[in-house]
């Protein structure tokens, strides 16, 4: 699969369907950032009428787990990839369209030379920031990521 904004969001169709449904769209991708969208709908949100937190962790997770998967690609190599561990701080109600974006790419290309190295698998951290439509923060979501060797 080339990785492109288009063929992400097919992904998802067939392979999260929860987070499609949701309204979760990858936006754009490049080797060390992407971006991801979600906008606060009736079926997305919670009683206190902003989006749930975990609508908001789907679209967090999936700007950081793309990068990873656009780098387990590049590298050629069958690796495994796992969310070992994450974290949420949730500072605004989240209305209106939300952008998460991942600037981490840089990251995973390191772990993974890695464990292709070594043979052992690696942890990284990797941090996505939810904005409003203003430009305001309302989350900040981070996710470990697991990768090692099939």
């Amino acid at each position: 699969m080339e990785f492109t904004a288009g063929n992400l969001n097919k992904f998802l169709f067939f392979k999260l369907p929860s987070a499609f449904w949701c309204g979760v769209r990858v936006k754009s991708i490049e080797a060390n950032q992407c971006i991801v969208t979600v906008k606060h709908r009736w079926m997305n949100q919670n009683p206190f009428n902003s989006m749930y937190f975990a609508v908001q962790a789907m679209a967090a997770e999936l700007s950081t787990g793309a990068l990873v998967m656009f780098q387990i690609k590049k590298s050629g190599q069958k690796i495994s990839m796992l969310v070992a561990n994450n974290k949420g701080n949730f500072s605004k109600k989240a209305t209106g369209r939300i952008t998460f974006v991942c600037k981490d790419g840089n990251l995973i290309e390191k772990a993974i030379k890695k464990t292709i190295e070594t043979g052992e698998g690696q942890t990284f951290w990797m941090k996505s920031i939810g904005t409003n439509e203003k430009g305001e923060q309302v989350s900040e979501m981070d996710f470990e990521w697991s990768v090692r060797l099939k």
